[in-house]
Formats: structure tokens, C-alpha cells, sequence
């Protein structure tokens, strides 16, 4: 197969970008700001687990369980989009050259800038590799793949969502090499690397692999015909909406988390819907996927101003996702110093982001006015890039973030 030639040649040829990607990905990007302003802000961050149903409320259960859409949704996108450049360029060696560097960017700013603005840490004692490691490490794999057809790449990707399951949880003690290969691909993990130290693993390559296989394979579909597109978005979240009751009313296979009933049918169903995001199971995948698709179905072809807003984000989505985890940061340190805390009250060791062990935050109605201010303020900011990106296109770092 020549430079010149893809495995999707043969497909429609497009040009600019697909609104409905750009404005799914705007709308669970802010969605996401929720989840790492109750991190940052809210009270009870550091000492209640939001789906723990013993401790939760329905409103903080509901907070942080919407946020489980954001993670898949990119994955699965990035595949979607890597498809659609390499239609759009019909040139593979450079599509995989793209694909690979940006791979290794993205891993990188993971490590660097990414983590300094989750802990604010100089001396980076944490390093937590997540959502953007697990893109660039997924593009760095997939680059040795395209020269696949996308079928071939959709079957391998489905494998992997239904059968990483099966080797998850195995009983791997100790902080050993074999441990953090296994969490780094499989699973997940939390590794000293020193007494003041740790490397800690949300987000393991595999999995998320798959999403971004299937991603791949289904940008095919975003090439039909409006009705039939419209069609395919809805089969495919039936279809997924279906597997995952199914399967999740057996409560056998798919979740390592079973669910049980409750002293009420609220928190039953809270209980039912408790799927596993570290790594995404079976169930976590079919019921985030199954909602993207009717969004996305939801999202074709819609216009307005609340469409405008959400496309602002969309098409800068690695930017807002750096600039975010600061600004919101920033807006903490404001927030205890006005409560009173001084310098010597925060926490930077091992997995402190600088928060008080004890004390400081706001309740939750407090943190969603915050999330809408940061949101606010982020709106000009996304704009100014997108315009000064969309009029500087020969600037290559622009293509990269």
C-alpha cells in the first residue's frame, strides 16, 4: 500500500469539520468542569466517595455519575476524528506521523502541565496519569494500526470492551514491576516510587483502547446520508442501552461492582447504575456510549445560540482542558484564603493538590456557581483560540492543542 493510499480511500470525501463532534464534545467537556470543580471546591472532596451509597446524597451521587460520559465520549471521538483526518488527508504515512507525535505530546503533557494544574505541586511528588494519557498512549498504538482496514479496527476494539473483564482484578499484590505493567495496560493502580512520591494510575491503556478502536472504525457513519445517519446513532444507542440492561439485571458478567437492593427504589437504582469507571467496564461503556449515540442523534444538524456556545468549547477541546484544571485552581486558593487558611495550611504531599487535610470547601450549590463562573470565564477565552487557531492554520503546534 503506497503513502497515498488508505484503508478508508474508497469513503466520501469530506472537508471542515463535523458540527454534531464538535458540539458533543463542547457539551461533556463542560460537563467535565463539573467533576473537577466538586474535586477542587466542594467540602466533603477529600473525605466522601460521591457513589458511595452509604455516605452520598441523590444530588452528589447525580453530580459526579453524569461526569462518567465525558471520558468515553473523548475516547471514543479521538478515534472518530483520526478516522476522518485520514479521509480528509488520503495520505497515511502522514496521518500516521500526526497521529503518532501527538501520541507522544499528549503523554507528555500528561506528566508535566497537565499534572501541574490538578496538584499545583513544583516538586510533583504525584503524577496521575489520566484521560489525556490514555488518548495519547491509544494514538500512539493505533498509529502502528492504520494501515487496517476499519472493520478490522472496530472488531479488534469491540473484543476488547467486551472481554478486558475478564482480566480485571486479578490478585497482583505489592508494589511491584509486574503490578504497574498490569495497572498501566490493564488496570488500575497507586505506586511509591519514594517516601514522598507515588505514580498513580486512573486511566489504563487498554480499555480505553478499545473505545478509541471503535471510535475509529464507527467515523464511517458520520458520512451517510442524513436519515440514515440519524438512524445508525439511534440503532447504535438502542443497542448499547439494551446490552447494558440486560446484562446489568443479570449482574453477572460485565461490572465487578454488583448491584443490590436498597432501602428505597432511588437508591436501588443508584445501586443498579454504580458501574465500574476505573477501568471502564462493560457496563460503565454500554450505558455512557448508548447515551453519546442519542446525543449525538439529538446533536445533528441543530443550530441556535445555545448550539453556538457549546461548539465555542468543542473545537478547542485540548485547550480548555489545560487551561480549566488553573483557572478553577486558582479560584480555590481565592476561596481559602477567604475562609481564612494561610500558606502553611496547605497540602502538597503525596496526593495533595494543596487543599487542607481537614477543613475549607463550599457545599455543593456553592460548587455548581462556581462551575457556571468558570464556564463563563472560559467562554472568551476558548473563542479568542479557536478564532486566532482557525486564522493561523500554518502554525504546526496549532495542530497539536
Amino acid at each position: 500500500m503506497s503513502s497515498q493510499q488508505t484503508p478508508v480511500s474508497n469513503d466520501k470525501q469530506i472537508t471542515g469539520r463535523i458540527t454534531s463532534i464538535d458540539l458533543v464534545r463542547g457539551l461533556v467537556i463542560v460537563i467535565m468542569a463539573l467533576d473537577h470543580t466538586r474535586d477542587l471546591i466542594h467540602a466533603n472532596a477529600l473525605g466522601v466517595d460521591p457513589l458511595d451509597l452509604k455516605v452520598t446524597t441523590p444530588a452528589l451521587y447525580l453530580t459526579r455519575w453524569i461526569t462518567h460520559l465525558c471520558a468515553p465520549v473523548f475516547v471514543f471521538l479521538a478515534g472518530t476524528s483520526v478516522y476522518l483526518n485520514l479521509l480528509q488527508q488520503g495520505d497515511i504515512a502522514k496521518t500516521i506521523r500526526f497521529v503518532r507525535i501527538r501520541g507522544v505530546l499528549l503523554i507528555l503533557m500528561e506528566l508535566t502541565i497537565i499534572n501541574f494544574g490538578f496538584w499545583s505541586d513544583l516538586y510533583f511528588r504525584t503524577f496521575l496519569v489520566q484521560v489525556i494519557f490514555a488518548i495519547g498512549a491509544g494514538f500512539f498504538i493505533l498509529s502502528f494500526l492504520l494501515r487496517l482496514k476499519a472493520r478490522t479496527l472496530g472488531i479488534i476494539g469491540l473484543l476488547i470492551i467486551f472481554l478486558h473483564d475478564l482480566v480485571t482484578g486479578l490478585p497482583i499484590e505489592g508494589n511491584t514491576f509486574l503490578k504497574f505493567i498490569y495497572s498501566i495496560f490493564l488496570d488500575s493502580g497507586f505506586f511509591k516510587l519514594a517516601e514522598d512520591r507515588a505514580f498513580i494510575v486512573g486511566y489504563s491503556i487498554i480499555p480505553w483502547l478499545g473505545i478509541m478502536l471503535f471510535g475509529f472504525s464507527f467515523g464511517k457513519s458520520f458520512l451517510l446520508e442524513d436519515k440514515q445517519r440519524k438512524k445508525t446513532f439511534l440503532y447504535y444507542g438502542f443497542g448499547a442501552l439494551f446490552l447494558f440492561v440486560a446484562l446489568r439485571f443479570l449482574n453477572g458478567y460485565g461490572d465487578i461492582s454488583p448491584w443490590s437492593m436498597q432501602s428505597s427504589r432511588l437508591y436501588t437504582f443508584l445501586s443498579f447504575m454504580d458501574v465500574s469507571k476505573y477501568p471502564p467496564s462493560l457496563m460503565y461503556t454500554a450505558i455512557t456510549l448508548a447515551i453519546m449515540f442519542f446525543v449525538l442523534r439529538l446533536a445533528d444538524q441543530r443550530g441556535g445560540a445555545l448550539v453556538k456556545f457549546f461548539l465555542t468549547y468543542g473545537k478547542v477541546p485540548m485547550f480548555f482542558y489545560i487551561l480549566h484544571w488553573y483557572v478553577i485552581h486558582i479560584g480555590m486558593y481565592v476561596m481559602l484564603w477567604l475562609q481564612g487558611f494561610t500558606w502553611n495550611d496547605l497540602n502538597f504531599g503525596i496526593m495533595g493538590c494543596g487543599r487542607p487535610e481537614t477543613g475549607g470547601g463550599l457545599d455543593l450549590p456553592f460548587v455548581y456557581v462556581y462551575w457556571i463562573s468558570v464556564i463563563l470565564v472560559m467562554f472568551p477565552l476558548c473563542r479568542w483560540y479557536g478564532k486566532y487557531k482557525s486564522a493561523h492554520k500554518d502554525v504546526l503546534w496549532l495542530k497539536y492543542i
